[in-house]
């Protein structure tokens, strides 16, 4: 259906028309083709030398997509054209801006959609790399996170970027899962606080944001990535659902499904949750995208369908609409399954209004429509400018978290010899995310520069005006081992059996190498630690994606010991005597419970980005107050524990288990150099709560220091007794409130009863009369005051309106 030019605007084009009649008057004018090629994404540029950035990447069936049949039909989504491969961002732009041209000059005449990752930043060469979504967890900042996402958006605009994948809103479940640093934390309420003001940031630049992975994807078996997972109803409803409630209510736009199956049934193929709960529940009118290749999953993995047609039925009736992120069952196998009856046209139909609605918002259906983004005519054509490297930096100071600091080990005294050791330390991207361009592309061109400017701790370090004394060691090798010896498997395998036996032999002679280079390295590290005053070794995290690293898509974690030697090198250290601080670069807890008594200080990073070693130095040095939290617990004795505060009775320690969960270092655990006064929590003499009304507490701070400080007062619900086994206790609100040197400020919190509600026996949401406990803290196991409150009033249902935040204002003086 080649569109012609002519005097008189069509009804579809026409931007001042209704946009559901534009819609009504597009559809019937396009082929059956047509619409199909709406419906599924083209990833141009994608092949085996760009890495596998999504599960069996590689071992598609379907060959790559010929332009000129795409040119024919049209196309719905471009994939990822400046996240494939490092492209300038001028000349991506400007291929970008060409091909749109080609396509509204053919076919259907609809422009495509362009999506790119944007979690830690877009994940482009030469874009900003923000922290990772578990230190926005760590700031506790909401204002924070949505400037970022603002400033994300804004530079998606500038290139001409339609829709982002992105936030991940998935509850940490176990912390051995390697995807732990994409989640935000391991309490729904903070992870939809955040999720939901990052959605704002991103929406309020007419950025699609899409939020993964609905629903269940964190709770996989084992912590394994694209496990099964086993959750009940209850569990779903009342930990994993409402931070989506959140993010929808703060405006997204789009969905991404979970590739797993949820008791047996995929979420790719279950319209209970795409349609039922997500549209008809919840009343989302935005359109849900296929997870990369979570459509023919169906067929191959999950092998609920027989074919590629049956997955592409499957996928439609359950209420996804767009395959991402090339055609595969959308396409041919979808035509014949319609030509055959096998699938229903009217499902297509369905897809299509609500992809062509989309589009019309975006204007791409706009008569006077333009490919050409803002970029191409800019001045400063930079992404990684001043204003996006300040506010990277302002994210990562705000969440870096001390969990320990003995006798005033911290500070570090100006001009003091330190000795900074450790595979962390100099590293420039040590501090990335796995879904930064750097680590999720980057990787696999070694020979293309960063394209960022990011310092590595020891630089920051050498360079801070404390003038302190630097000597420096590795300590041990980057512990990358396994992926490396994986990779070398994948290669050798490709190759033969030949090839395979000489790669075996290769392993044998690279473990033996990297042993001898081990203990070289650990004993360098040991004498400059002897030599210094205080030891700051920076040990962590790689993050990559399926076992290119020890964090990350695909990383999963059999247990959590600190990954490689780092553990040995960290004894080694201690045995010198010297004070050592710890400083982390995780994208997950580690079990440091053998230990945390014998260290002088620890910091930890949850890979704070770009900024991160900068923020870091300033922490160390004092001119930052150490102002995160924890966004999930640090496990105790034992390495492999999966648990969260986030538990029932039963869940704690008793004395029927030789196991014990309670954690080292608790959920909001975190130190300062000046921490805050608590001077009174309290609720209003006699107050009763309404089951269905608010209640306000008071909480009151003081600064008594010589620097600013800051504290996230945080509120949970404890509920002595309920229909079904509660939580011991739930986060309910936490605001974060910065004090002036001897300032005071009181922090009035209206609490709505609706955030008391759970899920009863029949599986309804209900707030319930009677008496509850309001525990107030600095963390989940520092709690200052437990205030009882009793609700009052008729039992009530609620639902997807429900009130989920409470309305905070401040008081000084």
């Amino acid at each position: 259906m080649a569109i012609e030019n002519t005097a008189v605007v069509e009804l579809w084009r026409d931007s001042a028309a209704p946009a559901a009649d534009r819609v009504k008057d597009l559809i019937p004018r396009m082929s059956v083709r047509e619409k199909v090629a709406q419906l599924y994404g083209v990833w141009v540029g994608a092949d085996t030398t760009s890495g596998q950035v999504a599960p069996f990447q590689h071992s598609s069936e379907s060959p790559p997509a010929d332009w000129s049949d795409v040119l024919r039909d049209g196309v719905g989504q471009l994939t990822r054209p400046f996240g494939t491969a490092p492209v300038d961002p001028v000349t991506g732009a400007r291929a970008v801006a060409n091909t749109q041209r080609e396509l509204a000059r053919a076919g259907s005449g609809i422009p495509a959609l362009v999506h790119e990752e944007c979690l830690t930043g877009l994940g482009a060469w030469q874009a900003t790399v923000y922290p990772a979504p578990l230190c926005w967890g760590a700031s506790f900042d909401p204002e924070l996170v949505r400037q970022v996402g603002r400033r994300i958006g804004t530079t998606m605009r500038r290139l001409g970027v339609h829709q982002g994948l992105a936030p991940v809103l998935d509850v940490a479940r176990d912390l051995r899962w390697g995807r732990i640093e994409e989640t935000i934390a391991e309490d729904p309420y903070l992870v939809g606080t955040l999720g939901a003001a990052y959605v704002q940031g991103l929406e309020s630049t007419g950025v699609i944001a899409t939020l993964k992975h609905f629903a269940g994807y964190s709770a996989s078996r084992a912590g394994r990535n694209l496990a099964p997972v086993s959750i009940g109803p209850r569990e779903l409803a009342d930990v994993i659902l409402p931070p989506f409630e959140m993010a929808l209510h703060a405006g997204a736009r789009s969905v991404m499904n979970s590739y797993s199956d949820n008791d047996g049934v995929p979420v790719a193929a279950d319209p209970a949750l795409l349609t039922d709960l997500l549209r008809e529940t919840y009343g989302f009118t935005g359109t849900v995208v296929s997870d990369y290749f979570s459509v023919v999953f169906l067929h191959r993995l999950h092998r609920t369908a027989g074919s590629k047609g049956q997955a592409a039925a499957q996928a439609l009736a359950a209420g996804i609409d767009v395959e991402l992120p090339t055609l595969d069952c959308f396409g041919d196998p979808l035509i014949a399954a319609l030509e055959a009856d096998e699938a229903d046209i009217s499902l297509v139909d369905r897809a299509l209004e609500r992809v062509l609605l989309q589009k019309c918002e975006l204007g791409l259906l706009d008569a006077d429509w333009s490919p050409e983004p803002p970029i191409l005519t800019e001045q400063d054509p930079r992404l990684d400018d001043e204003e996006s490297r300040a506010l990277a930096g302002r994210l990562a100071r705000r969440a870096i978290v001390l969990l320990r600091n003995e006798n005033g080990a911290l500070p570090l005294a100006a001009g003091s010899r330190v000795a900074v050791v450790g595979p962390r330390a100099h590293v420039a991207d040590a501090a990335f995310g796995c879904y930064s361009f750097p680590r999720h592309i980057g990787v696999h061109h070694p020979d293309v520069a960063l394209g960022i400017e990011a310092r590595t701790v020891l630089e920051a370090l050498q360079a801070d005006p404390a003038g302190y004394q630097i000597t420096y060691a590795q300590g041990c090798p980057v512990p990358d081992t396994v992926s490396s010896v994986l990779l070398r498997a994948e290669r050798a395998a490709a190759e033969g059996g030949a090839a395979s036996e000489r790669g075996a032999a290769a392993d044998a002679v690279d473990e033996e190498a990297l042993r001898e280079l081990g203990d070289r390295q650990i004993a360098e590290a040991v004498a400059a630690a002897r030599g210094a005053q205080v030891c700051v070794a920076v040990l962590g995290d790689v993050s990559g994606l399926f076992g290119n690293g020890t964090s990350g898509e695909g990383c999963d974690a059999s247990d959590l010991r600190l990954p490689g030697r780092q553990g040995e090198l960290l004894e080694a250290l201690l045995a010198t005597g010297t004070p050592v601080v710890l400083v982390l670069l995780v994208g997950r807890p580690y079990e440091l419970s053998r230990y945390a008594d014998r260290l002088a200080a620890i910091v930890c990073g949850f890979l704070p980005g770009e900024e991160g070693a900068n923020a870091l130095a300033d922490v160390l040095s004092g001119r930052v107050d150490p102002a995160g939290r924890l966004p999930v617990g640090f496990p105790a004795e034992g390495a492999n524990q999966p648990s969260t505060y986030l538990t029932a009775t039963l869940g704690l320690r008793s004395d029927v288990s030789t196991v014990d969960p309670t954690p080292l270092y608790p959920f909001g655990h975190g130190l300062s150099y000046n921490p805050a006064v608590w001077t009174e929590s309290e609720l209003p003499a006699g107050a009763t709560w309404p089951t269905d009304g608010t209640l306000r507490l008071a909480v009151t701070l003081r600064n008594d220091g010589p620097s600013p400080t800051s504290e996230v007062v945080q509120v949970y619900l404890h509920d002595p007794q309920a229909e079904v086994a509660r939580p011991v206790q739930q986060l309910i609100a936490a605001p974060r409130i910065d004090l002036a040197p001897g300032t005071t400020s009181t922090v009035l919190i209206d609490l709505p009863a609706d955030a008391t509600s759970y899920t009863g026996r029949a599986g309804r949401r209900i707030v319930e009369p009677g008496e509850v406990e309001l525990w107030v803290g600095a963390s989940s196991r520092d709690i200052r005051t437990r205030l009882p409150a009793r609700l009052v009033g008729p039992r009530r249902q609620v639902g997807f309106d429900r009130a989920f935040q409470p309305e905070v204002s401040v008081v000084e003086g």
